[in-house]
């Protein structure tokens, strides 16, 4: 079966303003990467649908979606943008790019969970792991992964799923979400301190947080994995696994400082793909975070697609 690539145009037209470093170019880096290197034949593009509301209350208040709904569909209407902190904001088209970005997400998991492919990947933006209950912050607005892990478990029944998260800032609005929900296993690798400035201390027993000083190396992240992971990941059986797949700590992006390379995600995608053979079906949905340093990006996010994909 092949591997899903799922996007929607509406994802390039969210838009922060000059210079911000979560940018639609983010999205046409990995598309001329895809065509350069041949590995879209591989690939079944799908358009994202736009999410129901919901769903995305699986992960969220209702009173936080309704009033983020409300404020970016005004935005949609007015043309006027909104400013949410003073790295977060919003255009006339946020509204419909975060709806296609769950949208995704959710797709994505009714996909593998049916059969249709084997696994997929979400290019989509905004990110959402830092994206709260009832928070958005830190570029993020509907938080992804955890709704469609939530879909997985509350919608179409499984028991055990897990969230890796390898973005190199931790993934508070994740934690905040699934802390203390036993049928979710959270295991994530983050730069601390830095922002959010969270996850040392973990909310709940169900997560299994490994905070790096800055610039640790790929060797010394390896390790860690293989030590602190992988065996929580065997214990736990998941019978799917959901990635927030951040490509931030790699050692050419600004926004961190750790020291990772492409092979890095190239491994980490692997050994996340062994237990998901082992333990779930095979079955993986992938999200974009971050990562914005644009050929750091494109190439790790290749090699994630070629082990996703097989070749």
């Amino acid at each position: 079966m092949p591997t899903a690539y799922i996007s929607h145009p509406d994802c390039r037209r969210h838009d922060m303003g000059r210079g911000h470093p979560e940018c639609p170019q983010r999205l046409d880096a990995i598309e001329d990467w895809l065509l350069a290197s041949g590995i879209e034949l591989a690939l079944q593009r799908v358009e994202a649908p736009e999410v129901r509301l919901e769903d995305v209350e699986l992960a969220h208040t209702h009173g936080y979606v309704s009033e983020l709904a409300e404020t970016l569909r005004a935005c949609a209407e007015s043309g006027l943008s909104h400013a949410f902190d003073p790295d977060t904001s919003a255009n006339e088209h946020t509204w419909s790019a975060v709806s296609h970005a769950a949208g995704a997400a959710v797709k994505a998991t009714e996909m593998v969970l049916d059969g249709e492919v084997a696994n997929a990947f979400c290019a989509v933006r905004p990110p959402g792991h830092h994206a709260t209950r009832n928070k958005a912050m830190g570029f993020c607005f509907f938080n992804s992964v955890a709704i469609a892990a939530r879909y997985a478990l509350d919608r179409r029944g499984l028991q055990r799923v897990a969230i890796v998260d390898f973005d190199v800032h931790h993934g508070n609005g994740t934690e905040d979400i699934i802390a203390g929900d036993e049928r979710v296993l959270m295991v994530s690798i983050f730069q601390h301190p830095l922002y959010p400035y969270s996850g040392a201390v973990p909310q709940g027993e169900n997560m299994v947080n490994v905070p790096v000083p800055a610039y640790t190396r790929g060797p010394e992240v390896r390790a860690m994995i293989e030590a602190m992971w992988l065996p929580a990941l065997e214990r736990f059986k998941p019978e799917m696994i959901f990635i927030s797949a951040g490509f931030d700590a790699h050692r050419e992006d600004d926004l961190g400082q750790l020291g990772l390379v492409d092979s890095d995600y190239e491994w980490m995608t692997r050994r996340i793909k062994e237990v998901a053979l082992r333990h779930s079906q095979g079955r993986i949905v992938s999200c974009l975070e971050g990562g914005y340093n644009l050929g750091a990006l494109s190439r790790s996010v290749g090699l994630h697609l070629r082990v996703l994909a097989g070749i």
